[in-house]
């Protein structure tokens, strides 16, 4: 394979590291992103959410608690909520993997098969 997807992947995710196993099982050899330790930037962030082409809501966790004391309510805009990751970036679901100008949520872990 000679381009190398890159997963955004928290070891402490189960399904982010199910879907680690599936990237390597299909003969992948993955750039893993640390995103808790080296989180990606505004613009990175703008380009994942038009890979996915997806609200940005879905792949926020709305459930953790940085989300509500930043304020933020699953109607709250684009721009808010990705400005809530770039300064928390727990809130940025996982794992996401790119792969070839294009993205995919790992969730359910095969999912990322249709960007292979």
């Amino acid at each position: 394979m000679t381009e190398h997807p890159t997963i955004w992947h928290n070891p402490r995710c189960s399904k982010s590291r199910q879907t680690l196993a599936v990237l390597e099982a299909a003969g992948f050899t993955p750039v893993v992103r640390k995103y808790l330790q080296d989180p990606p930037s505004r613009a990175e962030l703008n380009d994942v959410h038009e890979m996915l082409g997806r609200p940005v809501i879905e792949f926020t966790r709305t459930g953790e608690k940085a989300f509500a004391e930043a304020g933020l309510t699953k109607d709250s805009g684009d721009d808010a909520l990705l400005a809530a990751m770039v300064a928390a970036p727990i809130l940025i679901e996982r794992p996401i993997v790119i792969h070839k100008g294009r993205a995919a949520l790992g969730r359910p872990p095969e999912a990322v098969k249709d960007i292979l």
